[in-house]
């Protein structure tokens, strides 16, 4: 009995991890009604994961920057910041500011919500 192609649901694939592609396209292939898409073919939906530790392309923060950024999700000052990270309170602030612009924030809280929208940060 052979498959209706017209009936076949394709999928692409968007996967950071290869071994994890791997093994998802491996599962997917002996379903019964779905296929893979080539390369440059139009797929009817795509499996996406993102590794949470990779940075947006469009967004780059150094380590520092983003060690503060975590710690302001937290909710913690500029004093507390600084104490947690041994550097001076003026440092911190200076970082805020770095992060207010790379973010294209209006305050703290707008940096920490751009941050998790855009997945530089998990909540």
């Amino acid at each position: 009995m052979s498959e209706d192609k017209t009936s076949e649901i394709v999928l692409s694939l968007e996967i950071d991890d290869p071994t994890l592609a791997d093994r998802i396209a491996t599962l997917l292939g002996s379903v019964a009604g779905l296929r893979l898409a080539g390369p440059g073919e139009q797929a009817a939906a795509t499996i996406v994961a993102r590794d949470p530790r990779r940075m947006p392309d469009d967004i780059a923060l150094t380590q520092r920057e983003l060690d503060v950024l975590a710690l302001m999700a937290e909710g913690a000052s500029n004093k507390m910041i600084a104490r947690r990270l041994s550097i001076s309170v003026h440092t911190v602030k200076f970082h805020v500011g770095s992060l207010l612009d790379k973010l294209d924030a209006t305050g703290r809280t707008d940096a920490v919500a751009h941050a998790a929208r855009r997945g530089v940060i998990e909540l």
